[in-house]
């Protein structure tokens, strides 16, 4: 680091003040400098440290060095006689007073002589990147302009959806646009077809991450098993799902494509794919009336009918129950994904109104225990720090359910520094948290502590408006579930509570008395919606997505009823099969007598359908 000193001949301009003696008691002390660097070291007059105080107390004063004294001695007479309050003799009582331009006070007498007013001499030593930080520091209302453009408050409305699309965009809603791509189709409904080039870009990156579905589209693509397959689809839309979707017409599918989630879709990626000819209607920060409108859009079409479905948290299935029910006398199979989706097929075949085959790809071995448990462990910090810029170490979490999602989160936490709490209503789940070294408690019981709060149950109220006026100030809540029933969102919407919009997808909720939490995502999935999640592990899951599809196509009449079944425990391990080459793994074969000894074919399945991972 430079040290920045004044020069000696700035040093030479101070004014001629008549000086007196001092005593050698008050002479300067020995400082063990060069009187050159001393010399060098004294400030001129009206030349000093710009932020520098005017004047110093009394007692923090160093004493003036008089004539032959200390080690000033031999410093020029103009660079010597530097003023001292000691020093200076007044002329007349009626002197006036006048602020000098270097901060100190300036004696105006009668006649105009001008003498400077008691100020502390200073060994100036400053260091050049020091005093450059200080000089460039922003004005008090240039730091108010920089807090505002972070932080942009709304505290006289709830946030709502459109607070979260991009601020380059016009606010037109995309239903009122007319826009066509380049082939001069308008069968899509995105936020700006303009985006395309860039979203065809991202999926490009992705397809180096998605070596399974690459190779699936490589070998299957002559064969075209979804040949006459018209498969309807409301995912997440990203550039992994843009990704599975080529492939599904490279396989000979038609598709038509809504979003599952109002926050999760990347704008560019939808412009992209419409620019391509698939018709998607989808935009981030969809309103709820905008979300079942873009998916009536995919399934109402004139002269196109669906005959596979290709679901992520039940949304679309049950809009076609409702709505369209006719549709399933030729809608061969539902594949759906989530444990949301999958718990309202099982209520759909408990209840007897399950009328086609379905694939409960969710708890698929390669689903389940790769993007559930994999892909949470890395998306949960990366949602919660683009977010809040928060530091994990030494804060006191609580995971709502220890599933594979709440096992992913809690080791990505544990291993952060954070104090992690679990809740759980399995004895079993509960075991293996508290093995894993976690303390297992009721939500109640921690709440009042916990910095931040994740659900990740698939249930519903798992969060309530009793938990939420009991947490502590700052507080940060989120949802890593699918669905945004697991905090009670509803009941924050009231006039007593106001809302206050901090950045995309987070809200300050700020009590009567002051106190705050801050909301994720409005309880949305927070991944998804605030960040982006490993593609490697969505190949895993898309290649799984893409394999239950031809399953259920192809199969022949009679091999599923209608009821919910898994995907095969063979597929599954050709699943994995196919993302092992990226690692360069090599996997150990049976010999025919290993095979026999185990009772297994040498391809496999290797495990029965029993068998947990």
């Amino acid at each position: 680091m430079s040290v920045q000193v004044v020069s000696a001949a700035a040093a030479a301009k101070v004014p001629e003040v008549e000086l007196k003696d001092l005593s050698p008691s008050e002479a300067e002390p020995q400082l063990g400098l060069s009187t050159a660097a001393v010399g060098a070291m004294v400030p001129p007059a009206g030349g000093g440290d710009p932020e520098a105080p005017a004047s110093a107390p009394a007692a923090e004063r160093p004493p003036a060095p008089g004539p032959g004294s200390g080690p000033t001695a031999a410093l020029s007479p103009a660079a010597g006689k530097v003023p001292q309050a000691s020093a200076m003799k007044r002329s007349d009582p009626h002197h006036q007073h006048q602020r000098h331009r270097d901060g100190g006070e300036a004696l105006v007498s009668p006649d105009g002589t001008v003498t400077e007013a008691p100020r502390t001499v200073k060994k100036q030593i400053q260091f050049a990147d020091q005093k450059q930080e200080f000089n460039k520091r922003p004005t008090k209302i240039g730091r108010r302009s920089l807090s505002r453009s972070i932080s942009q408050s709304s505290t006289d409305s709830y946030s709502s959806a459109a607070s979260y699309t991009d601020s380059s965009d016009d606010e037109t809603s995309p239903r009122d646009k007319q826009q066509k791509n380049s082939k001069g189709s308008s069968d899509f409904c995105v936020k700006n077809i303009k985006q395309a080039e860039f979203g065809r870009r991202e999926i490009e990156i992705a397809e180096q991450e998605m070596p399974a579905l690459m190779a699936l589209r490589k070998r299957a693509q002559g064969e075209k098993p979804l040949a006459g397959a018209k498969i309807v689809g409301c995912t997440h839309i990203t550039a992994q799902t843009a990704v599975l979707m080529e492939t599904l017409a490279a396989l000979g599918a038609q598709c038509r494509w809504a979003a599952c989630n109002i926050y999760s879709t990347l704008n560019e990626v939808a412009a992209a794919l419409a620019e391509s000819g698939f018709p998607v209607f989808a935009w981030k920060g969809e309103s709820e009336d905008d979300f079942w409108w873009c998916i009536d859009r995919c399934v109402n079409v004139e002269g196109w009918q669906p005959n596979m479905i290709l679901d992520d948290g039940g949304d679309l299935t049950h809009w076609i129950y409702k709505k369209y029910p006719n549709m399933f006398k030729k809608i061969k199979g539902i594949v759906e994904e989530s444990v949301t989706g999958v718990h309202r097929l099982y209520q759909l075949s408990k209840a007897g109104k399950l009328c086609v085959p379905a694939m409960n790809v969710n708890d698929s071995v390669t689903k389940q225990k790769f993007d559930n448990l994999y892909c949470c462990r890395e998306s949960i910090l990366d949602g919660l720090k683009r977010t809040t810029d928060m530091m994990f170490g030494g804060k006191q979490v609580v995971v709502c359910g220890y599933g594979e999602v709440g096992k992913g989160c809690c080791a990505a936490l544990k291993a952060m520094g954070s104090i992690v709490y679990v809740t759980e209503i399995d004895p079993i789940c509960a075991l293996q948290a508290c093995m894993d070294g976690f303390r297992l408690v009721k939500l109640s019981e921690v709440i009042r502590q916990v910095d931040i709060v994740i659900t990740c149950t698939g249930n519903k109220n798992v969060v309530t408006r009793e938990h939420l006026d009991r947490m502590k100030n700052s507080c940060i809540v989120c949802n890593m579930g699918h669905s945004n029933t697991e905090i009670d969102v509803a009941s924050l919407r009231t006039p007593e509570l106001t809302w206050e919009r901090v950045r995309s997808q987070v809200d300050h909720v700020i009590w009567p008395d002051g106190k705050r939490i801050v909301l994720l995502a409005e309880g949305r999935l927070l991944n998804l919606s605030c960040s982006t999640v490993p593609t490697f592990v969505l190949s895993i899951t898309a290649t799984t997505q893409a394999l239950a599809l031809i399953e259920l196509y192809n199969a022949p009449e009679g091999r599923y009823k209608q009821d919910v079944y898994l995907l095969p425990k063979k597929m599954d391990e050709y699943v994995a099969s196919l993302h092992l080459p990226t690692f360069d793994a090599h996997l150990t074969e049976l010999t025919d007598e290993q095979a026999k000894y185990l009772g297994l074919n040498k391809n496999g399945p290797f495990k029965p359908n029993y068998y947990r991972y």
